[in-house]
């Protein structure tokens, strides 16, 4: 191996790219599974939508067309109608699947998020009755890995490329010695080898080993503020309900289904007898249009045949998509009636939103107009606290807001005009300076 190192490392190195190329398609077939699949769909176990290991050849066994899983992935109502065994598969659950129109047409998108299930093991046959989710089959059976496999292989290679080339200049150090008439000690171990050269630069080995034990500790400090990081978050929902056509089409205002949003702590999800007020009289012009609204008739227990409540309704489980922790306090009022912040702040320009409500990545709230730039991720603490420094409550003196509720703060603040001068040094006054970084504003 010494005498064509050249060789077994192109050699070595090739292979690691080969198996790194296949395992970046892995990468995306799991990428895709968990930011559109894992919230409802578990490989080996069944959940809000049934399990989905071997999927195809159970389509392929039930007598499906050809490419009718496909279709169903993107818009299962689409396949529904074409198909008679996907027409089944839609009675099986109760809750409607979640449509994905920007996978229509990409048959490897979805081959690989199958071929990503497909090569998940089962828990139970390793370990009968554990699972790897803690017993939740909603979210998903697989943990992120720390590390990908291909970095895992590279170093591994490099690894054995060092200790190569540590041998081939082990052994030219020998035949210099030799030549030199010094004497050789063939039996030196690697190990021993490098503690009496780690002894003879101990200054920099220590040196350097206080540096990548502070980079360990920092990188781990580092990876904590990703946990509970969800943006991009969009659980499926039993109703579909497409926002761009309601409040963008229709021009629905936003307060007409969350009614509570400038009058109470949560923003409020509408009941169906709000959602009839307007479906009474409108049933969809399309097959597919009087399908999903079915659903709500459903839960109404109305027939629009005879146009009369039967009594008998079905409740709307909805799945939460903005999740606080219970230490966390956010009121909607505080910030939709005292601070005057626009929904879209929050979640988005929802007159273009297709689907129903999701997390925004904090690079899509960036993009609406008129929007406060912001670079935390959506949802963090460093999220809140920088709109609250940059958020102004008042362009000018708190008086020019013409309401009781800061006329009253800046009343107080005359009292201490070095410090209200101060405020107003930027010509403007922020949720910060008003308190808006106190601990106790959302932790109590």
């Amino acid at each position: 191996m010494f005498r064509s190192i050249k060789q077994w490392c192109i050699g070595a190195l090739s292979t690691v790219f080969v198996v790194g190329a296949f395992d970046s398609f892995a990468a995306d077939g799991e990428a895709l599974f968990k930011s559109k699949c894992a919230t409802c769909h578990a490989p080996h176990k069944d959940g809000t939508g049934p399990k989905l290991f071997e999927v195809r050849k159970k389509w392929a066994d039930g007598g499906a067309k050809e490419g009718s899983i496909y279709e169903w992935v993107a818009n299962w109502n689409n396949a529904a109608a074409s198909d008679p065994y996907a027409k089944q598969v839609s009675a099986v659950k109760p809750t409607a699947m979640n449509t994905f129109p920007d996978l229509a047409g990409k048959k490897e998108d979805i081959d690989a998020i199958f071929d990503y299930i497909d090569a998940q093991p089962d828990p139970s046959a390793v370990v009968a009755g554990a699972s790897l989710d803690g017993g939740s089959a909603v979210a998903g059976e697989v943990e992120e890995d720390g590390l990908s496999w291909v970095w895992i292989l590279m170093g591994v290679v490099f690894i054995v490329i060092i200790m190569a080339v540590g041998g081939v200049r082990r052994q030219l150090k020998n035949v210099t010695k030799e030549n030199d008439g010094q004497a050789v000690n063939e039996d030196l171990s690697f190990g021993q080898e490098f503690k009496a050269w780690a002894w003879k630069y101990k200054r920099y080995v220590g040196l350097g080993g206080l540096v990548v034990t502070f980079a360990l500790i920092v990188s781990l400090f580092l990876s904590l503020y990703s946990i509970g990081v969800l943006e991009d978050y969009q659980p499926s929902q039993p109703i579909e309900f497409p926002h761009d056509i309601h409040a963008g089409k229709n021009g629905i205002d936003c307060k007409y289904c969350h009614n509570s949003a400038d009058n109470g702590k949560t923003a409020g999800i509408p009941t169906v007898n709000v959602c009839m007020n307007c479906h009474k009289q409108i049933n969809g012009t399309t097959p597919e249009q009087q399908e999903k609204i079915a659903n709500i008739y459903e839960a109404a227990g109305y027939d629009p045949t005879t146009q009369s409540y039967s009594g008998k309704t079905k409740e709307i489980i909805w799945n939460k998509v903005h999740v606080l922790p219970d230490h966390v306090y956010f009121n909607h009022q505080q910030h939709v009636v005292a601070g005057q912040v626009d929904c879209k702040q929050c979640h988005g320009d929802m007159t273009k939103q297709k689907e129903t409500a999701k997390v925004q990545p904090v690079t899509e709230l960036n993009k609406v107009p008129d929007n406060i730039q912001l670079t935390k991720a959506t949802l963090t603490m460093g999220w809140c606290i920088e709109c609250h420094a940059e958020k102004e409550i008042s362009s000018g003196s708190l008086d020019s807001k013409g309401s009781n509720y800061y006329n009253e703060i800046h009343n107080r603040l005359l009292k201490d005009k070095k410090l209200y001068n101060k405020y107003l040094a930027d010509k403007k006054v922020t949720v910060k300076e008003l308190g808006g970084w106190e601990c106790a504003k959302c932790h109590y």
